[in-house]
């Protein structure tokens, strides 16, 4: 049965189905091969019990926010102000790339979202300044992945929903690695313009006044950010109803700024629903293999083969990273988490790993999937913006962060409590 599984995926993956169509096509299939009941028949009740999970609404308000970030010049005006404080590091405006994406996945919770945004601004400063072009791609391809990292993140509802865990205590425990990994990123850049000054590029003038008068500018992720983990923490809203705060609160910000218009509401409008249209076909069709894979003894199987092998606790965390680590090779992440995760989470919850750790931990896993070729898919965002030359120097500009990622993984391996503390410490 396991085998009969990866077979049809592989044939999936291979013909280039579209991810919610491979999913259920894998689901149907299983049904035929396994099942002495018409399972197909239940993909209606999924389908609507999928859509009607109070919890999944937070989705399209954070999609909704970062396009009203996107096209309100929000995040241009933002990025345009860290040029302006980070250009006296070795590797100047590659740290404000870097920067920038970890104060939009602050707002936004789309690492997609936050590398396109992001990459949109920042694409025309490589030939002004003469950065190295794969490394300055990189810092997009790999800051963008801050977005599922750092709270709201839309891959951490999905997670919290998948295994009945707290979001809010996924949210606190995401902020200091998701900080750590961006000043890791930081780190990395810093090492190769300190080992090569020339991949640097040209330092950009400025001055202390032009600083503080850019100040203001850095605000509306900060109020943002208030607006939607304040509200948890101080009991006045659920994680839902703090992404619809959030999305007013940016509304506020755009007519504050004169940028609230008829036209970018509707662009926004356009953009929620193709994106969260996609997110939604992937997760009903997610949620229907789970029940299928479920159904006809296929998690039971997985389990009682793990269970044999006698593996440690820390066997265990090697061989999980390594899986995900080759799947998210082929495999589109929230796809990749909603199949999995059912899996293998109770797996490690019975080896004695904490479920908020966890989630963190395969949160960091799925960042690494968006880095890594052929599937990679901040690569292609990063390549699209380029619109020019081959993605090969996306993918050798992102390779250092991918073992920076891995670096990250360990560290969070040996010391748990970095992800833990916070969660802890604010539920206490």
């Amino acid at each position: 049965m396991i085998w009969a599984a990866l077979v049809i995926l592989i044939v999936v993956l291979a013909l280039a189905v579209p991810v919610a169509a491979g999913l259920g096509i894998l689901g149907l299939g299983l049904s035929e091969l396994f099942s002495k009941l018409p399972l197909s028949l239940a993909m209606g009740e999924m389908a609507w019990g999928t859509s009607n999970n109070f919890l999944l609404v937070a989705i399209p308000f954070f999609v909704l926010l970062g396009e009203i970030l996107l096209r309100s010049g929000m995040a241009e005006r933002m990025y345009n102000a860290l040029v302006l404080w980070m250009p006296w590091l070795p590797g100047g405006l590659m740290h404000s790339n870097i920067a920038a994406c970890a104060m939009f996945a602050a707002t936004s919770g789309s690492s997609v979202a936050t590398a396109a945004t992001i990459g949109t601004v920042a694409m025309d400063e490589i030939k002004k300044h003469g950065y190295s072009e794969r490394l300055f791609l990189g810092t997009i391809a790999a800051g963008g992945t801050l977005g599922i990292l750092i709270p709201p993140s839309i891959n951490m509802i999905v997670y919290g929903v998948l295994t009945d865990t707290s979001i809010p205590k996924l949210y606190l425990a995401g902020i200091i690695p998701g900080l750590l990994l961006a000043s890791l990123f930081s780190l990395t850049v810093l090492i190769f313009c300190l080992i090569r000054p020339a991949l640097g590029g040209r330092r950009v003038a400025t001055s202390w006044d032009a600083r503080v008068r850019a100040l203001p500018d850095l605000l509306p992720p900060l109020v943002i950010f208030l607006a939607v983990i304040g509200s948890i923490y101080a009991g006045w809203a659920t994680a839902t109803e703090s992404a619809a705060l959030g999305v007013i609160a940016a509304l506020g910000v755009a007519a504050w700024n004169r940028r609230l218009t008829l036209r970018m509401l509707l662009q926004a409008f356009e953009g929620t629903m193709r994106t969260t249209a996609m997110i939604m076909a992937i997760l009903i069709a997610a949620y229907f293999l789970n029940f299928v894979i479920t159904s006809i003894g296929l998690t039971g199987q997985i389990n009682r083969y793990i269970t044999s092998l006698g593996l440690t606790p820390v066997e265990l965390l090697v061989v999980v990273v390594v899986f995900y680590f080759i799947l998210g090779m082929f495999m589109e992440t929230l796809s990749m988490m909603v199949a999995t995760v059912p899996i293998i989470a109770p797996i490690m919850f019975k080896a004695g790993y904490d479920p908020i750790w966890f989630g963190i931990l395969v949160v960091i896993l799925m960042e690494l999937a968006m880095i890594t070729p052929p599937v990679g898919i901040n690569l292609y965002v990063v390549q699209g913006l380029r619109r020019r030359g081959k993605i090969d120097d996306v993918i050798i500009g992102s390779a250092p962060f991918v073992v920076t990622m891995l670096v990250m993984i360990a560290i969070l391996s040996f010391w748990p409590e970095i992800a833990l503390w916070l969660a802890r410490a604010v539920s206490s």
